[in-house]
């Protein structure tokens, strides 16, 4: 049997995150959501059907003919859908309560002729601002799965910790001469990540392998910054996918970072209006701004965008792929992915002199672009040109 994580029609609504991976490649509490099943089917190589086809390059497509398990990627798992899951006959399948397929079985990807019966507390991502509505229970059902009868392993120097619940470290992981609340929700640290002296963290927190909370910030849970980060200032109930940096002071709150961003020094971002109104987004499926129904929204920045020092970001701004913003004043609530500028206008970031940033950016890791990488980021560039209207 092989298990399928498969895109629905719905995932359009999840851009700009996923211009550039599937659904379940994002990553929402600790882990990605397909990192949460993993943890259901130890040792299963999972495959993928991805909404752009162009992503297919990257993830594997399933094997044809073969008795197969499909889930949803936007699904968030527990132990009762896990359970249902595995006792679906072939040809059978489950659905929510809105008629939203949530998996069946089947040799092939196909919906005729299924079987389905119906789920009542299922939970998926729908919206991007869901990544950041979701952390707090998702943080804390990662945690729960990941420390199950396990002891923290890595080192406390001189750290006051207030609260009931856990503060979990693994191996490398440490925290320096801090302040760890943790009333609201527990703390968790991954492999090597380090919280710095005179840090003030409120749980629920995760800090993924390798990333640094740096001295004197100030976060408060929900909050997650993935593998490889680096954030300073202060930070409220966000989410840092990973490889992305805010390292210098200035607020984050109530956003969404993809990989491979970073925010230049005193970057801001508001997550409320002034007028205390509720909150639009630019919807990419849509084309146009829809009602949130939040009063408190931020920053939804797509993968490989940055911010030069000192941007400013209006309350409810979205940032496409590749986008490099900079210079004085508020810029727009749409930012397209590779436009190029600010307030004071755009041009495009062109895709050569993209590839080369990039290219910059991922050798610092020891890494570089491959070719399936290149690939889907031009096609996001193709794709995304009738947004820059200034080309036209």
């Amino acid at each position: 049997m092989q298990i399928v994580l498969f895109d629905d029609s719905l995932a359009s609504k999840l851009l700009p995150f996923t211009y550039t991976r599937p659904v379940c490649e994002l990553r929402c509490g600790i882990s990605t959501m397909r990192e949460k099943w993993e943890f259901y089917y130890p040792g299963v190589a999972f495959k993928f059907i991805t909404f752009r086809p162009v992503l297919q390059q990257k993830w594997k497509s399933p094997d044809e003919n073969t008795d197969t398990i499909f889930i949803n990627g936007a699904l968030f798992p527990n132990e009762k859908l896990v359970q249902l899951i595995r006792q679906l006959p072939t040809g059978g399948g489950l659905h929510n309560e809105e008629g939203r397929l949530l998996a069946f079985r089947n040799p092939d990807f196909q919906f005729h002729d299924l079987k389905l019966q119906s789920v009542s507390d299922s939970r998926l991502l729908a919206m991007p601002e869901d990544l950041f509505l979701q952390l707090g229970v998702s943080i804390e059902e990662d945690f729960a799965r990941i420390t199950a009868g396990r002891l923290s392993q890595g080192e406390l120097q001189h750290v006051t910790i207030i609260g009931k619940h856990p503060v979990f470290l693994e191996q490398g992981a440490s925290i320096k001469a801090s302040i760890i609340n943790t009333e609201a929700g527990p703390v968790y640290l991954a492999e090597g990540a380090e919280i710095m002296e005179g840090s003030m963290v409120r749980g629920p927190f995760a800090l993924g392998e390798h990333s640094a909370l740096k001295m004197g910030a100030k976060v408060y849970g929900p909050t997650v910054l993935g593998p490889h980060c680096k954030a300073g200032g202060e930070l409220n109930n966000s989410l840092m996918m990973g490889y992305s940096n805010k390292a210098h002071d200035g607020f984050l709150g109530n956003s969404v970072i993809g990989e491979w961003c970073n925010l230049g020094a005193d970057t801001n971002n508001s997550n409320l209006k002034n007028n205390y109104d509720i909150v639009k987004l630019w919807d990419h499926d849509a084309g146009r701004f829809r009602s949130t129904g939040l009063q408190f929204c931020g920053l939804m920045m797509a993968d490989h965008a940055k911010a030069g020092i000192n941007t400013m970001f209006n309350t409810g701004t979205v940032v496409g792929v590749g986008a490099n913003i900079f210079g004085a004043g508020f810029p727009r609530n749409f930012l397209p992915s590779f436009a190029w500028g600010g307030a004071q206008g755009f041009e495009t970031f062109r895709f050569p002199k993209f590839l080369d940033t990039a290219n910059r950016v991922l050798s610092r890791r020891g890494l570089q672009l491959t070719e399936a990488d290149i690939a889907i980021l031009e096609s996001v560039y193709n794709e995304t040109a009738n947004q820059r209207t200034w080309e036209n």
